[in-house]
């Protein structure tokens, strides 16, 4: 896999907290993308992640998970399932174009453009080191951790 550099951007959490990607520098970052808050898969893939989390802590890895959904609803996702991460706001998209993970997807049948459940893996240096495209949202926190843990 060739190094790149991983798109920097400026946008708040959950909880009204400024994020830019350069301030995570001197740790690994996990920037997962999903498609809607309060829908089952979504649930399953943030809550395996929160189950994991002080895991990921020790291993100098913070996890940002971006949606377009709103901070509110962010909120309430959070409070529902006690998630602690970074929630981040992508209202308009720039965060998901930023990363290609705007795409067309299809169920029952039906066409559609949607978030793509994807994850990237920033090292300490803003470079990305790994890329997950098709994730299962039931196994890929575990997946996650295990390749950070063979780093």
């Amino acid at each position: 896999m060739t190094l790149k550099t991983a798109p920097t951007f400026n946008t708040i959490d959950q909880r009204d907290n400024s994020i830019n990607l350069e301030k995570y520098r001197g740790q690994k970052v996990l920037l997962y993308f999903y498609p809607k808050d309060m829908t089952s898969g979504c649930t399953t893939e943030a809550l395996g992640f929160q189950d994991l989390y002080e895991e990921f802590k020790k291993l100098n890895t913070e996890i940002l998970a971006v949606s377009k959904d709103s901070k509110e609803s962010h909120q309430k996702f959070c409070e529902k399932n006690s998630l602690t991460f970074p929630l981040l706001v992508d209202t308009d998209g720039h965060i998901v174009k930023l990363y290609d993970v705007w795409k067309e997807k299809s169920m029952y049948g039906r066409k559609y453009m949607g978030i793509a459940r994807e994850s990237f893996l920033i090292d300490e240096n803003g470079m990305i080191i790994k890329h997950w495209d098709k994730v299962k949202p039931a196994t890929h926190p575990k997946e996650v951790l295990d390749y950070i843990q063979s780093l």
